[in-house]
């Protein structure tokens, strides 16, 4: 249950599972909420991170301290709502500055139900889950507001990330098409396990037809398009949970069609490659994470949303039921598998985000090796 008392100073509250709690006041929707407790480290781009299919059940903290300054337009989110559980900033914009600003985040958040919380130390609660490890939370703010010990219950009692199947909840229900720009010169069936739009944009700048399915499609679906390539989307969730997708990658890359995954994608040919997947203490969120391109040796600045990660060994070439295959990029802040590619098959992916919604573009290239791929099976 939620209302809007925007203009009002409602007290809220913020209570991790550990018993930990940080006061505040209501921002955008008053109530209370459940998810996991995470933080991103970009310090502009907040539309496209609310909008972002991946970050379904997951509560935001941002380390940014002052959010909100260029309000919310109607260009930049990345699906059809706000898919966060719950946001948390410290000090809030009192009025937006920008001249594509229709109206403040505050209620944007009202208006769709997310219930925040500002007014927060928000170095301090970042620092906690850098020691202590991504964990659940509750927000509570106006009537919800009770004894820590009741709320504390709460929280607790609230699912965890482990083992949540989520990408069917927040993927298309029909399939649609978006059109290539200029002259049309393939078609590409991409998966969507929680895509963002600017993916299929980013396709369709270089003459993609993109055909976006449900997570549910089925191989023969997928097919029946009559794909060039095929590419797997970022999602919410434990990829441990995704079977479907993963044998639904082993169908195409069985067939041997050009393959390009991204962020959960990623994790998805890490398993269908049999290599397994964990969880990481507090993950990378934020658009300003080194990651070096091992091919290359270059270092891209990159945008990254992920709470899990590939368990692939970075020293060798593996041997798989689909050939050889190698981690192709690695994070340089901790060695994170951040990049996987076969080298006897047209099939790679990465951990982090080529498009840029937002972020850097240093990554873009990725998108041209798509297309690169698909030349060279049609050749």
């Amino acid at each position: 249950m939620t209302t809007s008392t925007r203009g009002t100073q409602v007290p809220a509250v913020l209570v991790l599972e550990d018993g930990r709690t940080f006061r505040g006041r209501a921002y955008g929707a008053v109530g209370e909420t459940f998810g996991e407790a995470v933080f991103s480290t970009g310090m502009t781009g907040y539309q496209e991170t609310l909008t972002d299919p991946s970050y379904h059940r997951q509560v935001v903290v941002m380390t940014a301290p002052h959010v909100g300054n260029t309000g919310v337009n109607d260009e930049d989110p990345e699906s059809k709502r706000i898919w966060v559980s719950g946001y948390v900033v410290r000090d809030p914009a009192r009025t937006p500055s920008n001249w594509r600003s229709r109206r403040t985040l505050d209620e944007e958040l009202a208006n769709q139900g997310v219930v925040g919380i500002s007014g927060v130390d928000t170095r301090a609660l970042t620092r906690h889950l850098r020691e202590r490890g991504a964990m659940r939370v509750g927000i509570f703010s106006g009537d919800a507001v009770t004894d820590e010990a009741a709320m504390l219950a709460r929280v607790q009692e609230a699912p965890e990330m482990t083992g949540a199947d989520l990408s069917a909840e927040v993927a298309t229900k029909e399939a649609y098409v978006v059109p290539a720009i200029g002259t049309k010169k393939f078609t590409v069936a991409a998966v969507d396990l929680g895509i963002k739009g600017m993916t299929p944009h980013r396709m369709a700048e270089r003459g993609i037809e993109v055909h976006v399915l449900p997570a549910t499609a089925t191989l023969e679906e997928v097919y029946a398009v009559a794909p060039d390539g095929v590419f797997f989307s970022n999602g919410p969730g434990d990829p441990s949970t995704a079977d479907h997708p993963v044998a639904l990658m082993r169908g195409v890359l069985e067939r041997k069609t050009p393959l390009f995954g991204i962020c959960f994608g990623n994790q998805i040919l890490g398993r269908a490659l049999g290599f397994g997947t964990y969880k990481l203490k507090y993950g990378h969120r934020g658009i300003n994470q080194p990651v070096q391109d091992r091919s290359t040796g270059k270092v891209e600045v990159t945008a990254h949303n992920h709470g899990f990660a590939v368990d692939a060994p970075l020293d060798k070439v593996s041997d798989t039921a689909y050939g050889r295959a190698e981690v192709s990029h690695v994070c340089l802040n901790d060695q994170v598998v951040e990049g996987l590619q076969l080298l006897d098959r047209p099939a790679f992916s990465v951990q982090y985000h080529p498009e840029a919604a937002a972020g850097p573009h240093d990554a873009a290239y990725l998108f041209d090796r798509f297309v690169s791929l698909m030349e060279d099976q049609r050749a």
